[in-house]
């Protein structure tokens, strides 16, 4: 009986959970988060490639309004909706609250070092942002990606303020839970470094792949430098602040000159 009560215990030395509970608790907070997306992203791509239009010609419209007639209640969607996205955060550090005190400086999420942070996050910004705008192109050129329309929202006085809140939103979720729990989990599962990387690069990708194959392999080269840089760091700061500025130069820049730009449309 005491064997068996052993077997059954989710916790191993030093506080860890078991190779076998860490690994069914990741499944499950990626089902409840980016792993659903990554499911509703790939059934998206089928959906386009059957299409009569090419996948060039299609648009996938991001940060769209859902009442344009009526700011009040789209901006109170809005907030909502960036709310909501950010529950599985909470829920990732609620998690590994059960064996670190402060499970925020367990995955590097506080201010030890904000300038070094900064500069971090601004210098892989500037490494992934320029060469991603590259791979885009390519892939539209080529006809492997969608046209993206990464802001679609009403021209009011918050929409800017919202689309940086809804750009800091996609990067909080996607670093913390990608980066900061599930290399806890995962490691604590028995995966080497290297396996943790690439599947972690993989899923990234395969949530994206509602833009098309560019979006994929973009984010999948993405995720392979943000897991790499993590493991040498251990601090998510600054692949959040990294993520936060590129979306934030896609959102707004793309609101700001998507009528002045041919090739933004």
């Amino acid at each position: 009986m005491l064997a068996a009560t052993e077997r059954a215990e989710p916790f191993g030395p030093g506080g860890q959970l078991s190779p076998r509970t860490a690994l069914t608790e990741s499944v499950l907070v990626l089902g409840v988060s980016l792993g659903a997306s990554a499911l509703w992203s790939a059934l998206s791509l089928v959906r386009k490639f059957t299409e009569q239009e090419s996948l060039s010609g299609q648009v996938t419209a991001m940060n769209q309004s859902v009442t344009p007639d009526r700011p009040w209640l789209d901006l109170t969607h809005q907030l909502v909706g960036i709310g909501l996205a950010l529950v599985p955060v909470v829920l990732a550090l609620h998690l590994l609250a059960r064996q670190h005190p402060h499970p925020a400086r367990l995955i590097g999420l506080d201010r030890r070092a904000p300038l070094r942070d900064l500069g971090q996050g601004l210098a892989l910004a500037a490494v992934i942002g320029i060469p991603g705008l590259g791979l885009y192109l390519a892939a539209r050129a080529l006809d492997l990606n969608t046209t993206v329309a990464a802001a679609d929202l009403t021209t009011v006085w918050w929409t800017i303020p919202v689309l940086v809140l809804a750009a800091g939103q996609n990067a909080v979720l996607e670093e913390v839970i990608m980066l900061g729990y599930l290399f806890t989990r995962w490691r604590e599962a028995g995966w080497s470094p290297v396996t943790i990387v690439v599947v972690s690069a993989l899923v990234r990708g395969s949530y994206h792949l509602y833009q098309g194959l560019g979006g994929f392999v973009g984010n999948i080269a993405m995720g392979l430098l943000l897991g790499a840089v993590y493991l040498r760091v251990r601090r998510t700061a600054p692949m959040i602040i990294a993520h936060w500025v590129i979306d934030i130069v896609a959102f707004v820049g793309y609101a700001l000159l998507v009528t002045r730009v041919d090739w933004l449309g």
